[in-house]
């Protein structure tokens, strides 16, 4: 081949690997540029995945927000509750504790972008009672006077919010039952006992959850425990009438159907057996 044709190919080869790297430059450019998923997207995405039950895929839609905007405070607020409604189904307790001190991170992060947020801290009451379940006594005491001010700040801010009465009315019912043991060390070793607990409270908060949202039955389950514990029949065997009509939709809400169930059929008895007696005497 002459010298002329082999510099033209020559040229003509630069050239085109020029092109070609200048195409395949621009593609990775392109690609590297590509918008991420939109942020109201993926929220919206969540919620919807919320509202049918699917808490493990709402979890993740939460994190790819917090991947983008660290900061969200609606992703890490509902991140750290599905943490702890996830890690609450597991029996390992490796898993649950994993799940619970997630929930701890973002409920803690919440708090950092919004301090006085109803929802931040619910968050942090939330995954400090959870986390207490897997700890030693002392962790426990500790966790329950932690979490005080950020349950009553909850409801102070959100008074509509039964979830949050709920957890007032479990804390106060916890803490005014404190065993004597618990109750010395508290005292003696962690300043004090957590002020202002008392089960009327604890029955004034739950029932003001139950108020709100009557069909949850959950919140039957908790109002009837703590009425057939101070005594009052009547109005427990009441409130598991309504649990009764109620229909489950997950596995939990199914679990706790069962068990309002039980405690009915159990109390029904006992109030049978006590007016039998009652007759008898009569006679």
């Amino acid at each position: 081949m002459p010298a002329y044709l082999v510099r033209f190919a020559k040229k003509w080869l630069l050239l085109l690997l020029v092109v070609a790297g200048a195409e395949l430059s621009g593609s990775a450019r392109a690609f590297s540029q590509a918008p991420a998923p939109d942020i109201s997207k993926l929220l919206a995405e969540a919620r919807s995945l919320q509202q049918q039950y699917k808490e493990s895929e709402a979890l993740a839609k939460y994190e790819q927000v917090l991947r983008q905007a660290p900061g969200h405070y609606e992703a890490l607020w509902q991140a750290s509750v599905l943490s702890v409604h996830i890690g609450t189904r597991y029996t390992d307790e490796t898993r649950k504790a994993a799940y619970f001190a997630a929930a701890r991170l973002y409920s803690t992060r919440a708090l950092v972008v919004k301090p006085e947020g109803a929802e931040s801290n619910y968050a942090e009451a939330l995954a400090l009672v959870n986390q207490a379940t897997l700890l030693s006594s002392r962790g426990r005491l500790v966790a329950y006077k932690e979490m005080k001010p950020h349950v009553f700040k909850a409801v102070d801010k959100a008074p509509g919010w039964a979830d949050a009465w709920q957890l007032l009315g479990r804390w106060h019912y916890r803490v005014d039952h404190y065993n004597p043991l618990e109750k010395f060390y508290s005292q003696f070793f962690l300043g004090g006992m957590p002020g202002s607990a008392s089960t009327p409270r604890a029955i004034e908060a739950l029932v003001k959850a139950h108020e709100l949202e009557p069909k949850k039955i959950q919140f039957c389950y908790d109002l009837a425990r703590v009425h057939l514990n101070q005594g009052q029949r009547t109005r427990a065997s009441n409130v598991l009438q309504e649990a009764a009509q109620l229909t489950p939709v997950t596995s939990e809400e199914l679990e706790m159907s069962r068990r309002c169930r039980v405690m009915l059929i159990q109390l029904n008895k006992k109030m049978l057996k006590q007016l039998h007696h009652k007759v008898k005497k009569t006679l």
